[in-house]
């Protein structure tokens, strides 16, 4: 259990990075240079980068901060699903299709290993949820 825990977070944390960088750079690119290469227009491609941007930030801040650690397999879900869709768009490139196939299989097991192998463990109560009165809650 303990090594299936490691390697999710080894996962989650790579993925991270991935996503939020992919994710980063189609928000920050030029509309020119983010469409010169597809057909897809600015504003779907400019959606995609958003995706990957909170699915990023999805795969570690639950974990990290054990707020709605049930998130991180819903957004590891979600990015596997994204994938599916660039690799479809990518198999006409060749084996180039490979990279987002592999990045999308990363994505379900970490999905599969958060659900099923290893959930990650919610925020205990503590001081800063009794300030929140006696019927709230901060999961």
């Amino acid at each position: 259990m303990a090594k299936t825990h490691k390697l999710l977070w080894t996962l989650q944390i790579l993925l991270a990075l991935l996503f939020v960088f992919a994710g980063g750079s189609k928000l920050v690119m030029s509309a020119a240079d983010l469409t010169k290469d597809t057909s897809f227009p600015v504003g779907f491609l400019r959606f995609i980068g958003v995706v990957e941007l909170l699915g990023g930030l999805g795969l570690v801040l639950p974990g990290l901060t054990r707020i709605r650690p049930g998130l991180t397999p819903l957004a590891a879900a979600g990015l596997a699903i994204v994938m599916i869709g660039a690799t479809a768009v990518s198999l006409k490139m060749g084996p180039v299709a490979l990279i987002p196939f592999v990045v999308g299989l990363l994505a379900a097991f970490i999905a599969y290993g958060r659900w099923r192998l290893a959930p990650l463990p919610k925020r205990t109560s503590g001081p800063s949820d009794a300030a929140l009165g006696p019927h709230r809650s901060a999961t």
